[in-house]
């Protein structure tokens, strides 16, 4: 190695003895390119050579600094310059930095490890967890849930309204918008329509009894299905839920009434964006709805759902209506009983 230049012409006085027994001796101590060179102080003739990496302090933090060539018993030289020792000190800090530390790289790795899975637990296993639970779950338990979230709605809506006849249209408008699921009509507190798991749609009182023809109601259904699994129904429920309800219904196969108490009130109060324009279209368009109903019952004045209104895939009216009139009659009239 090489010493440092700022020490370069540097020399203190010291105390040298050659071995333990020895008298100490005045010396001079030259710092050299990668020695200490002991001096006689009166003939200036070179005692000893002490390569500067492997030189050793006895007795640390203490004065004077007591230094030996090596860690082996035998000479043994005392310092009480500053600068002296804080050159040679300078140096073994160096040596120190330079050196491999397998153990310091083995923690920082470990650490680095150990930060890297919490962040996994915190961040991404509970949301993975959701996703999971949502994305197994099978029809009938989806269809168990979905009642269970109709429950707890109608604590805020009051119980579906029901009529043999007005079921019987629910059953038929179900048939034509999907093929499946079921229907249903909120007498309280709900406008539009919310799909909840399993394929039960309800929609609120006013969507039947408000307008002269099915096809608003049919609207707001089809505006309100869910696109991709993203907008699952029963994957919105357990991310409100949160991970332990859904670690439990993983395990157990259950979620519990109490996990989803509030949610008909989160259900109500949330606010509900329509699909854009192209897809909302395809979707009429696939069940033969015209939009324009739909589309007038948002904007009475039509300027607000131009699109919806000009490219309406049924414009006029349908061959293959959605209800025949008595049926509608029937449905209008279900939350009275009629």
């Amino acid at each position: 190695m090489t010493a440092l230049s700022e020490f370069q012409r540097l020399e203190s006085p010291g105390l040298w003895r050659e071995t333990p027994q020895a008298q100490r001796r005045e010396v001079i101590v030259q710092f050299g390119d990668a020695t200490l060179v002991i001096l006689d102080d009166k003939s200036n003739s070179a005692l000893a050579h002490w390569s500067l990496p492997a030189v050793a302090r006895r007795n640390p933090g203490k004065r004077p600094a007591i230094y030996a060539p090596s860690d082996e018993p035998g000479e043994e030289l005392e310092l009480n310059d500053d600068t002296m020792i804080a050159a040679i000190e300078k140096v073994h800090a160096i040596i120190e930095a330079r050196r491999p530390h397998p153990g310091r790289l083995r923690g920082a790795l470990l650490g680095g490890v150990s930060v890297l899975l919490a962040a996994v637990a915190i961040f991404w296993l509970p949301g993975a967890i959701v996703t999971h639970a949502a994305a197994v779950a099978p029809a009938p338990k989806r269809l168990e849930i979905g009642r269970q979230v109709l429950a707890e709605l109608t604590t805020l809506t009051g119980a579906p309204c029901q009529s043999p006849a007005g079921e019987r249209a629910l059953a038929d408008l179900t048939k034509r918008l999907s093929g499946s699921g079921e229907i249903v009509v909120l007498p309280n507190a709900l406008n539009g329509a919310l799909h909840l798991p399993g394929g039960i749609t309800a929609i609120g009182r006013p969507l039947v009894e408000g307008f002269d023809s099915p096809d608003v109601a049919a609207g707001h259904i089809l505006a309100a299905e869910p696109r991709g699994p993203e907008n699952d129904p029963l994957l919105a429920v357990l991310e409100w839920a949160g991970l332990g309800p859904s670690f439990r219904l993983l395990t157990t196969g259950s979620l519990s009434d109490k996990a989803l108490r509030g949610y008909g009130k989160h259900l109500l109060d949330q606010s509900r964006q329509r699909p854009d324009d192209e897809t909302l279209l395809a979707a009429f368009a696939r069940a033969g709805v015209s939009s324009a109903p739909y589309a007038y019952a948002l904007d009475p004045s039509g300027e607000t759902v131009l699109g919806l209104i000009e490219a309406d895939p049924v414009p006029g009216k349908s061959p293959d209506p959605l209800l025949e009139d008595s049926q509608w009659i029937a449905l209008q009239s279900i939350c009275d009983g009629g």
